[in-house]
């Protein structure tokens, strides 16, 4: 591609990003100082390499995917953070009440807020952690003749995540032999994979516990419910702007907001957007694997026991090079 056909699609993305209309060859004689007939010319050559495409409602030309990925690859330049932005990142980044976790996604919803894109924090998949210890803590006032007995379930793993919950005793489960059962697991099965507990309980544990334990059955079967419920959400997932999306004129069309929404609301879907890629990379359409009128900017960051995906989510004529900036902003920032 030569030099003048590079800028002229530099000029139809970032036209066409802030108008959300197509461009005529008529309105980039002024900007370039040619004739309209070496524009024509350009435009017609950049149509037929797949830079760019007509729109069926107008003459003019909008980017492809293909144009866009060529433009963020090679022409866009990084976008300088207003004064403002900065600040109100830097207010959340330098509060040292905040866990690293709750400072990421808070400066995930103000770039949510800037951009007037979705932001999602994805958090390390519990696949990637390791059983390191649960205990059975009997809450205050629980005795064995109590006909409903609550205890708290602690989950420990090895990246020193802590999860716990409330968890009614069934009637029949004596808690001390709860107890005794929890301390079999911390010995048996440290180092297990969380999504793998449940399968091991079964295999390993309920035979160990069979002639100890009164009701070995419900025992495991108590622990096996512990542990689902505690991998059930595969990754913890913190959107910001969901309906933001919503706002763009690409998504006024009654069938187009039904899919989005639905492809926001499924879990697992989302979870596919996450990212063990340390760079900041950009998918555009189809390649998001997500929705073919989306771009997909994603990253992953790492902080001590702290670890996830930041993505954003928006059209894709997205404002590219401000998205960009401001995720290479947080990132560097959390981890220097």
């Amino acid at each position: 591609m030569g030099e003048r056909q590079e800028a002229l699609l530099k000029e139809i993305v970032e036209v066409y990003i802030q108008t959300f209309k197509p461009v005529s060859s008529k309105s980039l004689v002024d900007k370039f100082h040619c004739s309209s007939a070496t524009i024509r010319n350009d435009m017609a050559l950049l149509e037929d390499k797949g830079f760019i495409e007509k729109e069926h409602t107008s003459s003019g030309r909008i980017p492809s995917e293909k144009g866009y990925k060529y433009y963020v690859n090679n022409l866009m330049q990084p976008k300088e953070l207003t004064g403002e932005d900065v600040l109100k990142l830097q207010t959340i980044l330098s509060n040292n009440n905040l866990v690293v976790s709750d400072a990421v996604t808070k400066c995930m919803e103000i770039i949510s807020d800037i951009t007037h894109y979705t932001s999602v924090v994805i958090g390390p998949s519990k696949s990637q952690n390791t059983l390191k210890q649960i205990s059975i803590i009997p809450l205050d006032n629980v005795d064995e003749s109590d006909a409903e007995k609550r205890v708290v379930a602690v989950l420990v793993t090895n990246r020193g995540y802590v999860e716990n919950k409330q968890v009614n005793i069934p009637e029949n489960i004596n808690l001390k032999e709860l107890i005794k059962t929890s301390e079999i697991i911390n010995k048996a099965l440290v180092g297990t994979p969380l999504d793998k507990v449940s399968e091991r309980l079964e295999l390993e544990i309920k035979p160990k516990i069979k002639d100890i334990i009164e009701r070995y059955e419900e025992v495991c079967h108590f622990f096996s419910n512990a542990f689902q419920d505690f991998t059930m959400n595969n990754a913890d997932v913190f959107f910001s702007g969901k309906t933001n999306i919503l706002d763009l004129p690409e998504y006024n069309e009654p069938d187009k907001i039904k899919d989005i929404i639905a492809k926001l609301e499924d879990v697992e879907l989302v979870k596919h957007i996450e990212t063990g890629d340390d760079k900041i990379n950009i998918y555009i359409g189809e390649e998001t694997e997500f929705d073919p009128d989306v771009t997909i900017i994603k990253t992953h960051y790492h902080v001590g026991n702290d670890e996830g995906t930041l993505a954003i989510i928006g059209p894709k004529r997205m404002e590219y090079d401000k998205v960009v900036t401001l995720l290479n902003f947080l990132k560097n920032y959390i981890e220097k």
